[in-house]
């Protein structure tokens, strides 16, 4: 692309890191639908949404989030009020169908679970807790997520998580 056009799109580097991680979002969010609406009750959507979380995790180049939040501090806001808002909402929302349809525990504290699945996500990409270097990001995430999915499982949903877990290898 040549400068001048570079110019006419982005005033600097920032907003266009800006631009293209609010793209990235954005896009997120339509996967996001398009994956739920294949799935058939809420312990796959959860599942699913988990899922697709551990193969995007493993796309990402371990400096990109230590890179965002050194050099892009206003980017790596845009991504955390993301995580705490879009993603906090969705979990909250896919968690209430299931204790509603019987798949989760009633017993559940809805706002308390789906805060925890958010900042199980915040210790999962702080580098002092697990130095991507030394740990896959993708395999903290499975352990920390799909364990944690089986105890807010009711008997009905526990079943159909043993399933999906064994048919998809996860």
């Amino acid at each position: 692309m040549p400068e001048e056009e570079y110019r006419a799109i982005f005033s600097d580097r920032k907003e266009m890191v800006q631009q293209v991680v609010q793209y990235d979002l954005d896009q997120q969010e339509d996967r996001d639908q398009e994956r739920l609406q294949q799935a058939r009750n809420p312990v796959e959507k959860i599942i699913m949404l988990l899922q697709y979380g551990i193969q995007d995790l493993k796309t990402i180049h371990p400096d990109y989030i230590s890179d965002l939040r050194t050099h892009y501090p206003d980017v790596w806001q845009t991504c955390l009020d993301h995580l705490n808002n879009y993603n906090y909402d969705l979990n909250y929302q896919v968690i209430n169908e299931g204790v509603v349809q019987g798949y989760f525990r009633k017993d559940i504290n809805l706002q308390l679970v789906a805060k925890i699945i958010i900042e199980q996500f915040h210790m999962l990409i702080n580098p002092q807790v697990f130095p991507p270097n030394r740990y896959d990001l993708g395999e903290v995430f499975r352990s920390m997520y799909l364990y944690y999915v089986r105890g807010l499982c009711a008997d009905k949903g526990g079943k159909l998580a043993e399933e999906y877990f064994s048919r998809n290898n996860i």
